[in-house]
């Protein structure tokens, strides 16, 4: 009698973070999700200590700047402007290292009349500070004195999240961006339409109006 081959049958393969994270990205993808962009973790804390040596060092641009002790207990925010950007890093005081931060970008993307009154927000948070509300708490801050924002092309998972969370409670809508002008496509757009590289979403600042928008934008509406 000859001998019968048995193949051992391989066990289920364990997801890998890389699929697990393309499952999200399918999961969010009807909610109009570009969210392709990944930090790396390492890089991000070398950049924030070498930053925070910079804000201790005299003569350095992040040394001396303006700071908050009162919008978030146990951190301090400081504040500076450079070329009509404005950045906040958020310090933990006791821990006596950054955080994290957020700079507000200027779009290139837009006319030099849009160019003043909008901003892209980018945030890079330690991982240790990540979904603590930090960036949100400035993101409202800055909403709060009466910027406005607009997304970028694309966004990570998490940004994403403090973006749904701020239209809750702040006056939100969908924005095309071509050939450096605005036009205004609504407050819920379909999902072919959210996907598109074009489709920016704006949350508007204390003491705007879509109509005070647009007009001072020349946005389309």
């Amino acid at each position: 009698m000859s001998a019968v081959l048995t193949l051992p049958v391989p066990s289920p393969a364990l997801p890998t973070l890389a699929s697990t994270v393309q499952s999200l990205r399918r999961w969010l993808a009807p909610l109009g999700l570009r969210t392709d962009v990944d930090f790396n973790n390492e890089d991000i804390e070398r950049e924030l200590d070498t930053l925070y040596e910079r804000m201790q060092t005299p003569g350095t641009p992040l040394h001396g700047m303006t700071f908050d002790d009162g919008t978030l207990p146990g951190f301090r925010l400081h504040t500076r402007e450079a070329d009509g950007e404005t950045y906040v890093y958020v310090e933990d005081v006791a821990a006596r290292r950054l955080a994290g931060y957020t700079v507000f970008n200027r779009l290139i993307e837009l006319d030099k009349r849009a160019d003043r009154y909008l901003r892209a927000p980018h945030s890079k948070y330690a991982l240790a500070y990540q979904r603590r509300g930090l960036a949100s708490t400035v993101f409202r801050r800055a909403l709060d004195g009466g910027m406005c924002l607009m997304s970028g092309a694309r966004q990570s998972v998490g940004v994403h999240g403090v973006w749904q969370s701020l239209a809750r409670r702040y006056p939100s809508g969908y924005v095309e961006v071509c050939d450096k002008r605005l036009r205004y496509l609504g407050d819920h757009v379909d999902d072919v339409v959210l996907e598109a590289l074009h489709t920016r979403r704006v949350l508007l600042g204390a003491g705007w109006s879509l109509a005070k928008l647009a007009a001072a934008t020349r946005m389309v509406v």
